[in-house]
């Protein structure tokens, strides 16, 4: 009962719109000084929370992220894609979808991507006859591909949640991302024969080789960071602080990066990241209160009452992070459910890195979807347009994402092809 009433007083913070990380701080803090527990345990849970090497990777990925947006790479990918596409009909959508791709190599946020993507490319699709609802459902929905592929910043969090190796878990991720590209590129193909308008907007071998030049340094990022963590050279925290030191070094050589915008950058990577770590660490006393109401076994059991099938299990945490990520943020959630629904996978033989990529891309899902659904909000203030526009846009990418997850759970050792061949 006593959880039952914590849940609900979350349930009524977060209808309230109090940010998730002090909805679940105040109900916890109460669970703690109601069954006798000091502020001094509260205090410890939180510190405990946070300490965890494998974290320390997040806001070095966050800096990274926000040193290649002040760098200018989003725009060199794009002005190569649309070089490559420009005989292509619909190339403005693949392009949108082509570019996210890229700057998911050096982005682990979605949000991120959505406010530094949005704001180029929608208005170039509109003035190029593009439905400004598909433009809008195009790019949004392809910003998800960010947290799935890595550096994924939710996949270092599962890991360090977990006790598996972020390598493997980011091995893994790549063949998802790239099926997300493929399925959303499959959406556009089928919308575009059904805009016969749609021109496209030339092409020029020149404009090929002037944008591909520009763009030859910002490729190396992904395989300095990925090559360098898969093949054994740096951990993922060592590769992010790399990665940040090149894109740092690149974009002061392009003139992006100036001495003066090092404080801004370092107060919006600081910001980002203890948005996040105040959520992890406000989680760890809910995640306390589980513990002692031994909700996870009670869930385990209920569970593996209900089904021993690993098949069954794995549609169900998918439908429940369907569900979860609809009004709690990612974070959270993960924080939150993965000690209780990892013991049950390993019971049932299931390999976490395969929990942990089905987990993430399902709850990505949900970054598109209401009451929450923050990268429809992220696009709606950055485009100033109504967040139902940007959701009806969104809807029918929606179904590529969902058919991805179906193929994980029908095909897990599909994922964990790489890792294997990787040795991971």
């Amino acid at each position: 009962m006593t959880v039952v009433l914590m849940l609900l007083a979350i349930a009524a913070l977060l209808l309230l719109r109090v940010p998730v990380a002090f909805a679940f701080l105040g109900p916890g803090l109460v669970y703690l000084l109601a069954t006798g527990h000091s502020a001094g345990l509260a205090m410890r849970l939180v510190a405990e929370s946070t300490a965890s090497f494998p974290l320390l990777a997040i806001p070095l990925f966050i800096l990274l992220g926000s040193l290649a947006a002040y760098a200018g790479i989003a725009d060199r990918l794009f002005d190569f894609a649309l070089a490559l596409m420009g005989k292509v009909r619909g190339g403005l959508g693949y392009v949108s979808i082509g570019v996210s791709l890229g700057f998911s190599w050096m982005s682990g946020s979605a949000v991120a991507d959505a406010a530094a993507l949005g704001k180029i490319q929608v208005p170039q699709m509109v003035k190029n006859g593009y439905s400004q609802r598909f433009s809008l459902g195009v790019v949004g929905s392809s910003a998800l591909i960010a947290p799935v592929m890595p550096p994924s910043i939710p996949a270092v969090i599962f890991a360090g949640l977990g006790a598996i190796s972020t390598g493997a878990l980011f091995a893994a991720s790549v063949l998802p991302a790239v099926l997300m590209a493929a399925g959303l590129a499959l959406v556009v193909f089928i919308w575009v024969r059904r805009q016969p308008d749609i021109q496209d907007i030339g092409f020029s071998w020149a404009r090929v080789a002037e944008t591909g030049k520009a763009v030859l340094a910002p490729l190396f990022a992904p395989i300095l960071i990925l090559g360098g963590i898969l093949g054994g050279f740096f951990t993922p925290t060592e590769a992010a602080a790399v990665g940040s030191l090149y894109m740092l070094v690149l974009g002061m050589a392009y003139g992006k990066i100036k001495l003066r915008d090092l404080p801004k950058i370092f107060t919006d990577t600081v910001m980002t990241t203890a948005a996040i770590m105040l959520i992890v660490a406000s989680a760890a006393l809910v995640g306390y209160a589980f513990a002692s109401e031994r909700v996870p076994q009670a869930l385990a059991s209920g569970m593996l009452e209900l089904t021993t099938d690993p098949t069954l299990f794995l549609i169900l945490v998918a439908l429940l992070m369907l569900i979860l990520g609809t009004v709690v943020d990612a974070v959270a959630v993960l924080v939150l459910t993965v000690p209780m629904l990892m013991p049950i996978a390993v019971e049932l033989g299931i390999d976490p890195i395969v929990l942990g990529v089905l987990m993430i891309l399902s709850l990505m899902i949900g970054l598109l979807t209401p009451p929450v659904g923050t990268v429809l909000y992220v696009m709606s203030s950055t485009l100033k347009v109504p967040v139902g526009e940007v959701f009806r846009g969104s809807a029918p990418f929606i179904i590529p994402m969902l058919a991805i997850c179906a193929l994980i759970i029908a095909f897990p050792d599909l994922i964990l092809w790489l890792p294997g061949q990787l040795g991971l």
